[in-house]
């Protein structure tokens, strides 16, 4: 393999990052400035998804009043501050949207740019970590939206109605809070497969996590610490805490697995 010049990898990257922004913008624009609507086509009558300019009725708002409608209990009242807090509440969930839409573009770009300097193991464990790395953060934005942000409006309904209150929260905040929730946990989960991945590339020992298992257990928790809302009397703080531990644990475990099996080999 030859070795490039520094300015070749340099033109290299800034070339498949304008590849990627390109992929988002456009993604951005489909869901932020278009509705779809199913049509049947007759004959022979195959169902067929229509793309429709809408700004107000677009997909992205779609998805935030499913948001509104699925996560908002009884009794709190959605408010807007300003009058562009529907048009950038409705942006940022384009944004999200548009990152998970072209993902498969990015990491694609991102393979192309490190693959040439990888060895052939390390390829075939990153090839193989793709599927995995969507599947976690598709079950850690999960996790977020059925576990972490319902308790959240139980306590915030719980205090406002103490403290005798209207529970009201702005657009813009609730997405805020829904999207970096969601998209947190979603990287949280990530944790597992990067520490099997380090031990594979022969990076990290596994009987190192076992060794460091409390200081593992101790970043869980400063982390539910840091993405929490910190409004729940420490529930959810020990939820996300006790959860991201065991996924330290199941990490160790797995490149434990990997460490005992190359050593039979």
């Amino acid at each position: 393999m030859q070795e490039q010049p520094l300015i070749s990898h340099v033109v290299e990257l800034i070339d498949r990052l304008r590849k990627a922004l390109y992929a988002i913008l456009v993604a951005f624009i489909l869901v932020f400035a278009f509705k779809y609507s199913v049509v049947d086509v007759n004959p022979p009558g195959i169902p067929i998804i229509v793309p429709m300019p809408s700004i107000d009725d677009s997909f992205s708002v779609s998805v935030i009043k499913f948001f509104i409608h699925a996560m908002v209990p009884r009794g709190v009242e959605i408010i807007t501050l300003s009058p562009f807090d529907p048009l950038l509440a409705a942006a940022q969930v384009s944004l999200f949207l548009a990152i998970v839409i072209a993902l498969p573009i990015i990491l694609w770009e991102f393979w192309a740019f490190v693959s040439p300097g990888l060895y052939e193991h390390e390829k075939r464990a990153l090839k193989a970590s793709v599927l995995p790395a969507m599947g976690l953060f598709a079950l850690g934005a999960l996790f977020a939206y059925l576990v972490i942000i319902p308790v959240m409006f139980k306590f915030f309904l719980f205090y406002a109605k103490s403290l005798n209150v209207a529970p009201t929260i702005s657009l813009r905040s609730f997405v805020q809070f829904v999207l970096s929730l969601m998209f947190s946990m979603g990287l949280a989960f990530q944790t597992p497969l990067i520490m099997v991945l380090l031990t594979k590339f022969r990076l990290v020992k596994a009987s190192t996590w076992w060794r460091y298992w409390r200081w593992g257990v101790l970043v869980s928790f400063i982390f539910a610490l840091i993405v929490s809302p910190g409004t729940t009397g420490g529930v959810i703080e020990t939820i996300i805490g006790v959860t991201m531990s065991m996924l330290y644990i199941t990490g160790a475990a797995i490149s434990t697995m990997i460490s005992r099996k190359r050593e039979k080999e």
